[in-house]
């Protein structure tokens, strides 16, 4: 068995789907793996380098020969929390070359129905992660936002932000990837590295909306009716893990 290991990112999986298919060891015989695994005995491990010509090869295949359709799962499948996503998006476009477009209809396949649920999944999370999401605007006028999504959603988010707000300068983190979007007003986005100190600055940084974030939370709780509390429910609707990066829960106004 040969196994490819390449990085996380979108563009890494590209790259290790393009080396192990044109290795022509056979599909049975090419594993994709994240790196960090711990290695196996009589396994041949190869490294895979990112090359941006091999990404690009792999996703102008998928869009000419199969479908954007299909281009637009396997690259949210992409972005899903599962590290064994790469290999599973490999099965996936064996079958899909295999078979054309009417892959998506054979989810009896375990391979395509792997795909799905991981995008599906995705989807749940998305559209909790754009509903919860809150912006502050920080001294220079810019509204900084974070999130801290189990799958990689910072591109798709700020895909939505930037339709609903295109005059603002805005900033979204990604708490958990150290990564964020950076929104300039009227331009366009772009996803940067963000793991320096400035970065961290940034996260302890006092906010110009700070005194009326504590109004808000006061009004909250004086409105409420403790006999009308509903703990399971509230946790259903909301789940806990989006509440430290929510204005109404947040202990400071970052």
């Amino acid at each position: 068995m040969t196994v490819f290991v390449c990085g996380q990112e979108a563009e890494d999986i590209w790259c290790g789907i393009y080396d192990a298919w044109m290795s022509r060891l056979g599909h049975k015989n090419v594993r994709l793996e994240p790196e960090g695994r711990d290695r196996e005995l009589f396994c041949e491990y190869r490294q895979v380098e990112t090359d941006m010509d091999k990404a690009t090869k792999v996703i102008d295949s998928i869009r000419q020969k199969l479908s954007e359709e299909l281009y637009e799962i396997v690259y949210r499948a992409a972005l899903s929390e599962d590290p064994d996503r790469a290999d599973k998006i490999y099965r996936f476009l064996i079958y899909a070359f295999a078979i054309g477009t009417k892959v998506v209809d054979c989810l009896q396949i375990p391979e395509v129905f792997e795909v799905f649920r991981m995008v599906r999944f995705l989807g749940r999370e998305y559209t909790h992660i754009i509903e919860f999401t809150r912006f502050s605007q920080m001294e220079e006028g810019i509204l900084f936002g974070r999130i801290a999504p189990k799958n990689d959603l910072v591109v798709l988010v700020s895909l939505h932000f930037a339709d609903r707000l295109p005059g603002e300068n805005w900033i979204l983190y990604d708490c958990n990837r150290k990564k964020a979007s950076v929104h300039q007003a009227n331009k366009g986005w772009a996803v940067v590295k963000a793991d320096s100190a400035w970065w961290q600055e940034r996260l302890n940084k006092k906010t110009d909306e700070e005194i009326y974030e504590n109004l808000w939370k006061t009004f909250h709780k004086t409105i409420a009716i403790t006999q009308r509390t509903n703990l399971k429910c509230q946790q259903n609707m909301l789940p806990l893990r989006f509440r430290p990066y929510m204005t109404e829960f947040s202990s400071s106004g970052n």
